[in-house]
This record gives structure tokens, C-alpha cells and sequence, in this order.
């Protein structure tokens, strides 16, 4: 059996990652904080409901080929090219109708570098597609006081229709408390627990999916893979990638089992699957032998990993050995270009929800 250390990749859109694998047979090891961004990517419309209720008629998606294999490569850059596309003409035509334009806030507590350029990178996608941005940048130093006071004025202003907290915050907060005071209204990010609780119940509808997991089931309808009665495997149980990934999973009607670090002979069960979404940042964890062939993989991870003929000094991987599993899937996502771009394209996609619900605009 491989030998395996399970971390959660998913816990905070931000985390450093200490890196020494390589399925070429390179051996690195850095740490390098990177934006999550299987934070950070999850259906076929803007919209929680699966096809009947599609907001735009999406183009088909044409597969780039592996070179080596028959696999289609998932293009998420592309697909997140798409939504944004679909996204602006919905808000020129709300604006154009009603006079309003959606609205997102971030909240950013101290001076990562890290986080300013993840921020910085919302605010342009929200600049590309016509919704406003608005931010509370906050010292490090600052009261867990000042941050529910800088959400309690997001909550109670009109033209905020998505509220996100920039992750991680400083270790004398509490975050729990903090996500919590995000009105579920206005939880763009999909972490409320009352929007978990209602994704995992059955006749009930969360608000907001958490946007990873929401960027992965658009991919894979938008590539015509098909989930109903499918076996799917989830390797990582995070509260914000895993385990709505799988509850998701389960709404499809894909039989669904939860890999993690407890599991015994982790690669018999994803051996098993149809459908694979990694996500706990372990480089190169899931081999082509774990891989039943004709399998859909969708690779969360983004790892650093040390590269001395990059001009970074590093290049990013997945969870996945992309090499090996691509000889043997039917369709997988590169790392980077697949979940990333989702996850971002999904968080413009659940504040338009917002404000089309807020301003009973359909």
C-alpha cells in the first residue's frame, strides 16, 4: 500500500504547503504559501439547481487531447472564461432593467502578502464582469470586535449582496464565530452552517454552494460526464472542499465514498470509481494504478513544488500524478488550469445569485 499523509488542502483559502514528492522521480522540498484555491470550485447554471433551472444555454466545451492518451483534458481556465462571459451579459441586462448591480465585500484582516494577491485578484474578476467591489482592509492587530462591526455594516448595506472573509485570519480570532456573522443572506462563500445543513438534506436548498465544490460539478456537466448512478470517490473530508463535494455528489445520485486519512487500502476503493475528486494537498498522491481506466479525475490540490528552472523557483502540482493518470482516465483536470479558475468564476456566479434573489429578479 502507498504510504500517504493526508492533509487538509481545503481548511483556508490560504495555506502553506511544505512540498517533497515528485512522480517523475525529482525530489523537492519548499514551503511556499500560495492562494487555495480549492478555497478554491460547484453546476450547470448560476443558479444551485442542476439544468432545469440553467440561467444561460452554455456553449459545448471542446476538449484539448493528451498527448499520450485518449483522455480529455478539462479545461477549467476555459470553462471559467466562459462563465464570466455568461455572467456579464446577466448583469448588463439586470442593470439595464433594473438599475442595480451586484455587489461584493471582502474583509482582509492584517498584511499577508499572499491574501492582498488573492483579494487583488477577486477585485479584478469582479471589475471584468460589471460588479462592484467594495473591501475592509483591517491592521493585524485589530479586535475580533472591529471585524463583526466591519461585517454588521456589509449585512445592513443594500448594495452588498455577497460578503466574503479573506481566510486565514490571525490566530487570536475566532473564525467559527466571525464566518457565523456573515447574514446567510449574503454568504457568498457557501460556509454558513445553515447552507451546509441544508446541502446535505433532502428536499431542502442551501442559499450558496461552497464555490470549490461547485466549480467541480460544472465541470464535469459541462464536459458531459455523467454523475447519475456513477461511483464517485472523494479523497479529503475539509469542511469547505470535501465533504460538500461529496454531499454534492450524493444530489447528482452518485453513490459516494469519502477516502481520508483513517481509510484503510485507500487505492482498492478509488480503484473502484467512476468519478474522482482529490482534494487534500499531498503531491502527487493518487497514482495511474489507483485509476480504473475510463475514470473522470478532477484534481483540487495545488502544490508547490521546487523548480529551479521556473522564475518563481517553483511550479505548482496536484494532488494527482497527472503523468501517469492521464494514460489511463478518461478526462482529467491539469494543475494549475483546472479547479482554480473555477472557484473565482463560481464566487461572481453565487453574488449574482444574490442580487437577482434580493432584487426578485429573474
Amino acid at each position: 500500500m502507498a504510504s500517504m499523509i493526508f492533509s487538509d488542502c481545503s481548511t483556508a483559502r490560504l495555506l502553506p504547503l511544505r512540498c517533497h514528492f515528485s512522480c517523475t522521480g525529482l525530489s523537492f522540498s519548499r514551503r511556499v504559501s500560495l492562494p487555495l484555491t480549492s478555497s478554491s470550485l460547484f453546476l450547470p447554471s448560476l443558479s444551485f439547481q442542476p439544468h432545469a433551472s440553467s440561467t444561460f444555454v452554455s456553449a459545448p466545451i471542446t476538449a484539448n487531447m493528451a498527448t499520450e492518451s485518449s483522455a480529455k483534458i478539462i479545461d477549467g481556465k476555459a470553462v471559467a472564461k466562459q462563465i464570466r462571459e455568461e455572467i456579464g451579459v446577466e448583469i448588463a441586462r439586470m442593470k439595464e432593467a433594473t438599475g442595480i448591480v451586484p455587489g461584493l465585500a471582502v474583509i482582509l484582516v492584517g498584511d499577508r502578502k499572499d491574501s492582498a494577491t488573492y483579494v487583488r485578484n477577486k477585485k479584478k474578476a469582479c471589475d471584468a464582469v460589471g460588479i462592484n467591489s467594495f473591501e475592509a482592509h483591517l491592521p493585524e492587530d485589530t479586535t475580533e470586535k472591529e471585524v463583526l462591526n466591519s461585517i454588521s455594516k456589509f449585512n445592513e448595506d443594500p448594495s452588498v449582496h455577497g460578503i466574503l472573509v479573506q481566510l486565514p485570519l490571525p490566530s487570536h480570532m475566532n473564525e467559527e464565530k466571525i464566518l457565523n456573522a456573515v447574514g446567510i443572506e449574503k454568504d457568498v462563500d457557501g460556509f454558513h452552517p445553515l447552507n451546509i445543513g441544508r446541502l446535505a438534506m433532502r428536499g431542502r436548498e442551501p442559499l450558496f454552494v461552497p464555490c470549490t465544490p461547485k466549480g467541480c460539478i460544472e465541470l464535469l456537466h459541462r464536459y458531459g460526464i455523467q454523475i447519475k448512478g456513477k461511483k464517485a470517490v472523494v479523497i479529503g473530508r475539509s469542511n469547505i472542499v470535501g465533504m460538500p463535494a461529496a454531499l454534492l455528489l450524493q444530489r447528482e445520485d452518485a453513490t459516494v465514498t469519502i477516502v481520508h486519512s483513517r481509510t484503510n487500502n485507500p487505492e482498492d476503493i478509488v480503484k473502484e470509481a467512476d468519478i474522482i475528486i482529490s482534494a487534500v494537498g499531498q503531491v502527487n498522491m493518487v497514482r495511474g494504478s489507483w485509476i480504473k481506466p475510463g475514470a473522470a479525475v478532477i484534481d483540487v490540490g495545488i502544490n508547490p513544488v521546487e523548480d529551479p528552472a521556473s522564475p518563481r523557483g517553483y511550479r505548482l502540482v496536484g494532488d494527482v500524478c497527472y503523468e501517469e493518470v492521464v494514460k489511463v482516465a478518461s478526462a482529467v483536470t491539469p494543475v494549475p488550469g483546472g479547479v482554480g479558475p473555477m472557484t473565482i468564476a463560481m464566487l461572481l456566479s453565487n453574488t449574482l445569485s444574490s442580487a437577482k434573489r434580493m432584487h426578485n429578479f429573474s
